[in-house]
């Protein structure tokens, strides 16, 4: 197998390090792996290894005749015969198609918004999957959806998975005390749902003075971080609440941290998630996606339902005043997360998948 990665941007997303894994492990298997940015470089290339063939196309519009004639080039030479399209990076690899019809296209889905489209979005998708030789969804909602409104029927769940990194970079140093801190690692956009997390942290942070709330991920310096920062001005809570911005020291982020929280209103499969588990991490989560398939409520975790500010914050206080219940919590959810969501595991599933393509 030739095979390459596409997706829009390198920036710092769940998507966009799915790519980059799926292309730094098939390095190891496949006699040709690349991946392709389309539209946006970003801090996750560093995180490309040098196996890795990478081509940036620089695509500045929906119908880019010069990037798809490139792509083209680059996998005529490089003589590719699988794309892996990512998201929304499928209209380009089926331009690719049309000008190379032996190739293969499987269409990696990584969120929710595809089944939820509008009803022209949604006819244009079954027209594309006509061309589609397989499809990988991130949850089994989306894996029935796909089944069920898509004309390709070759589609699998495969979850997201995280490749240990033992040389992580150190430049991130987290505000607060060691040992109280709380992490959200989530993009500033509006289906994380942040404004969730500062009334949960309004709510119980007199009970709890020495912990600390971090928020890591890319500030868009739109309406929704605005709303986000004038929230947590008005709670005054500009002592408790930090904003850091996009980081590539992740590792090293939550190794720093003590409990991960995700207060999204719609996932996939949180890559964040997978991170805190397989760093140990106890959780609070609201019930999205694969998410309640992850974690085990009362086990590993905790879930609420979306936007239950109440149930929410007493389950985060239970955590913040038992420190033998988060080591507990974190050891069951690093079980989990070594069983089904490691490189080994999905990467052996993805192959044995692929291998029965004709």
């Amino acid at each position: 197998m030739r095979i390459i990665q596409i997706i829009d941007s390198l920036d710092i997303g769940g998507a966009e390090k799915m790519a980059i894994n799926y292309a730094n492990s098939l390095a190891k298997s496949t006699e040709f792996s690349g991946i392709v940015a389309t539209r946006k470089e970003g801090e996750l290339k560093k995180n490309i290894n040098e196996e890795v063939s990478y081509l940036f196309l620089n695509k500045n519009k929906t119908l880019d005749i010069k990037a798809v004639l490139h792509l083209k080039k680059y996998c005529k030479k490089n003589k590719v015969n699988c794309i892996q399209a990512h998201s929304s990076s499928f209209f380009i690899a089926f331009m690719v198609k049309l000008l190379l019809p032996k190739i293969k296209i499987i269409w990696h889905i990584h969120s929710v918004i595809f089944s939820n489209s509008s009803r022209n979005k949604k006819y244009l998708i079954q027209l594309f999957s006509l061309f589609f030789k397989g499809i990988i969804t991130v949850n089994s909602e989306l894996e029935e959806w796909a089944k069920n409104k898509l004309y390709c029927k070759n589609v699998i769940y495969l979850q997201n998975f995280i490749i240990e990194n033992e040389n992580y970079l150190k430049e991130t140093i987290l505000k607060g005390n060691n040992g109280n801190r709380v992490l959200y690692l989530a993009n500033l956009r509006d289906p994380k749902n942040h404004l969730m997390l500062v009334e949960v942290v309004n709510a119980i942070h007199i009970d709890f003075p020495s912990w600390t709330f971090h928020l890591v991920g890319t500030d868009f310096m739109d309406v929704y971080s605005e709303a986000i920062k004038k929230k947590i001005e008005e709670y005054q809570l500009q002592n408790v609440i930090f904003l850091y911005g996009s980081k590539t020291d992740i590792e090293n982020i939550i190794m720093q941290s003590d409990i991960g929280v995700i207060t999204s209103n719609s996932e996939g499969l949180s890559v964040s998630l997978i991170e805190y588990g397989f760093y140990e991490k106890p959780v609070v989560v609201t019930n999205v996606g694969q998410t309640p398939f992850v974690v085990d409520h009362n086990v590993s975790g905790y879930v609420s339902e979306p936007q239950d500010i109440i149930a929410f914050s007493e389950y985060l206080s239970m955590l913040l005043k038992d420190e033998n219940l988060r080591i507990k919590f974190g050891k069951v959810l690093l079980n989990t997360i070594t069983e089904n969501y490691t490189e080994t595991v999905v990467i052996n599933k993805y192959i044995s998948w692929v291998s029965q393509f004709k």
